[in-house]
């Protein structure tokens, strides 16, 4: 397939449609293709036109939606305007399966190849093997429509590498190397691709769309962070195993710049989980993909206020929350304690099976939400209450206990490093320049990775902290005295059955970065220490 034409039969005769004999026309079966999504995920629908006598009209049936019933007065509109009218015909339009909800305006243009196909505008008999994408305008120009690169995805695993797209969708297509694409501006050009004719409106081609308006994370570099170095000890623990991280400390602590120096020392994601970021961005309509790949982490940080609605997604089909949105990257909670129950406890379920399962009243859906979960909080609620720096504390022992609890014990079980951040000293003041930087630190997070990642090479996880417990006390054969200090943990309940096995995720951690060969006792309790905050 090239810029031209998507068949290969010679260019045919315009046809006008009120000449057409209607005997032969109503034998016609036009036919495409395209994609319904359902989060992520889509299912291939074929697209089926048919010409017939009757009552002027267009029926669309296969259960659409209230977008997809009104592609018919979009494409009436756009046939007169390009001089093909309608008016006089009746015309049917099935999507198959009919079970399968059809969402959203892209199906305008595989509808619009359908039609075309049964009123012989187009002669190509290859249209329902190209998976068509995009939104007709009332003038017949494509627009650019959202959720582009995972139609693509889907259709490229179902067999399918021919799509005709937006033109304003055409760099976020070109990510998927093995997709031919077609970028079209009009309708006109697509009908001219399959061997027909019609003239090209010199119109411009729409590029845009509305987009929601990115809102580019605040980062600092290591460098900037005065003191608290068993926090920057933890943040870089936590960088190389992926673990989950609480800093509790008092106001100004540093606890914010800690968390906002996390990407910095991440390392760039791999080819296939850019391509699971930008398939989330496409869904929301953020990605542009006139600069490819973004190897970037994500890094989310919502406001306290935020609903569990906002944080999952879901409010109807093809809303991505924020949890989604940090799918491979940081999500970053602020003030933790402070945000609303319902959404605490909303991320447990997504923190261990890294997905996010929605059921509302229209269905049921799967999005993708493996983040790495940094919460910052404050000693109590006036936030000077800790020892060394509480004399000024207003709370009393039952407001500290109210405000701890907010973090529920379930939640916490799930957070496997958790550090108290002590006030900066005006010694650390002078410190200065003397502080690593991020790219310092990175390094070593990154030689930690390639280790996990030559460990885990036949495995599922790529990271310690997804690593099942059983897997590494039998990779390396772990003995008894080894695990003597998280027995004991285990037994006295300072830790549960599920502190002990990520207890000894970060344990591996600090194996790694030690550059050791495997976890040992020493190792075992310094995350004994880093989890509970005990010796």
């Amino acid at each position: 397939m090239n810029e031209k034409t998507l068949g290969r039969e010679e260019p045919p005769e315009p046809v006008d449609v009120d000449e057409a004999e209607p005997a032969s026309s109503a034998h016609v079966i036009g036919r495409a293709s395209a994609v319904a999504l359902w989060g992520l995920t889509g299912k291939i629908v074929s697209i089926e036109a048919s010409v017939s006598a009757g009552l002027p009209g267009i029926d669309i049936v296969g259960l659409p939606d209230a977008s997809v019933s009104e592609s018919r007065k979009r494409l009436r509109a756009a046939l007169a305007y390009l001089g093909k009218p309608v008016a006089t015909q009746h015309l049917t339009i099935n999507l198959t399966p009919g079970t399968v909800p059809k969402i959203g305006t892209g199906f305008d243009l595989g509808i619009a190849v359908a039609v075309l196909k049964a009123l012989s505008l187009i002669t190509n008999d290859d249209t329902g093997n190209v998976i068509h994408c995009g939104e007709i305008g009332l003038d017949g120009r494509i627009r650019p429509v959202t959720g582009v690169l995972p139609s693509l995805h889907t259709a490229l695993q179902a067999g399918f590498d021919r799509f005709v797209v937006p033109i304003g969708n055409a760099d976020e297509a070109r990510l998927i190397g093995r997709a031919r694409v077609l970028p079209v501006a009009s309708l006109a050009e697509v009908v001219n691709a399959y061997g027909g004719s019609m003239a090209v409106p010199a119109l411009p081609a729409v590029l845009e769309m509305d987009r929601p308006v990115p809102v580019s994370p605040e980062l600092h570099d290591l460098s900037e962070v005065q003191g608290q170095a068993e926090g920057r000890f933890g943040l870089e623990v936590a960088a190389a195993g992926g673990h989950n991280l609480l800093m509790r400390g008092t106001p100004g602590a540093g606890k914010t710049l800690l968390a906002q120096c996390l990407p910095g020392i991440l390392p760039p994601l791999g080819d296939d989980e850019a391509v699971e970021v930008a398939t989330v961005r496409s869904l929301r309509g953020e990605l542009d993909g006139s600069e490819g790949l973004d190897h970037r982490p994500p890094f989310e940080a919502p406001h306290h206020r935020s609903t569990a609605s906002a944080l999952i997604g879901g409010r109807r089909p093809g809303t991505v929350g924020v949890l989604s949105r940090a799918h491979r990257g940081v999500l970053f909670m602020d003030e933790a304690p402070e945000f609303s129950r319902d959404v605490l406890e909303a991320l447990r379920q997504p923190m261990e099976s890294r997905r996010v399962h929605i059921h509302r009243a229209w269905g049921s859906m799967v999005l993708p939400a493996s983040f790495q979960l940094i919460m910052a909080a404050n000693p109590c609620p006036c936030g000077v209450g800790m020892a060394g720096a509480g004399a000024d504390c207003r709370c009393t022992p039952l407001d500290k206990r109210r405000y701890r609890n907010r973090l529920s014990g379930p939640l916490l079980d799930r957070v496997d490093l958790q550090l108290e951040l002590f006030p900066v000293s005006p010694a650390d003041l002078r410190i200065g320049g003397d502080q690593e930087t991020s790219t310092t630190v990175a390094a070593r997070v990154l030689e930690a990775r390639n280790r996990q990642a030559e460990r885990f090479a036949d495995c599922d996880w790529k990271l310690n902290a997804e690593a099942p417990g059983t897997w590494l006390r039998e990779h390396f054969a772990l003995t008894p005295s080894d695990l003597s200090d998280l027995d004991r943990a285990l037994d006295t309940g300072r830790i549960t059955m599920r502190g002990y096995d990520r207890v000894l995720r970060v344990a591996t951690t600090l194996a790694d970065l030690a550059g050791k060969p495997g976890p040992d006792p020493d190792t075992m309790r310094m995350a004994l220490a880093l989890r509970t905050q005990e010796s």
